[in-house]
């Protein structure tokens, strides 16, 4: 298959599965419907992922790297300010049109094996966010940073999950009173 796009392959798949996965659910979408929206042949396609799964660990990679960079763009803010601006940012995104949940989340749906390596990078995520917020937590005084991590972690999920239910704007809006109660 030829394509005038010059992105290399692997971008171009990992792109396909970016968008599709999102969209559909990864349990939604097959290897032939991948390599048609990446416009790549069979052998490149495998040859870049021998697998299904192959294709979803990079996807929980790319969003577990864009989620990193977000963070780290707020690494320079106080820690109290730089913690309700990455809650200003998961805000944002439950807000925008098109938002189907939590990639995380929907992803370990299709994967329950803890042991699985798609499940292992989910919760190495998970882990990852929870001792970023622990340490800005500890750096902003407060008396109980792993507890309030762990409040702070409830919030997250059940905004995105409420704002499926419920206007994002007043989930937004109940999200930020909660996390300012948090931060005391």
């Amino acid at each position: 298959m030829t394509t005038r796009d010059s992105t290399p392959p692997r971008a171009r798949i990992l792109a396909a599965a970016m968008r599709l996965f999102y969209a559909q659910g990864v349990r939604g979408v097959g290897i032939d419907q991948l390599i048609r929206e990446s416009a790549v042949a069979n052998a490149t396609f495998y040859r870049h992922f021998p697998s299904k799964d192959d294709v979803v660990l990079a996807y929980v990679h790319e969003h577990d790297r864009l989620f990193r960079v977000a963070a780290a763009a707020v690494a320079d803010l106080p820690p109290r300010e730089a913690v309700t601006a990455l809650f200003t940012g998961i805000a944002d995104e439950f807000c925008a049109p098109g938002f189907r949940g939590c990639p995380f989340i929907n992803a370990a749906a299709d994967y329950p094996d803890p042991d699985h390596p798609v499940s292992r990078a989910i919760q190495e995520h998970m882990d990852w966010f929870r001792a970023l917020l622990t340490g800005l937590l500890a750096a902003a005084g407060h008396p109980d940073p792993d507890r309030a991590a762990d409040t702070l972690l409830i919030l997250r999920h059940g905004a995105m999950n409420q704002s499926r239910f419920t206007a994002p704007t007043a989930v937004r809006e109940a999200l930020a009173g909660a996390v300012d109660t948090v931060l005391g």
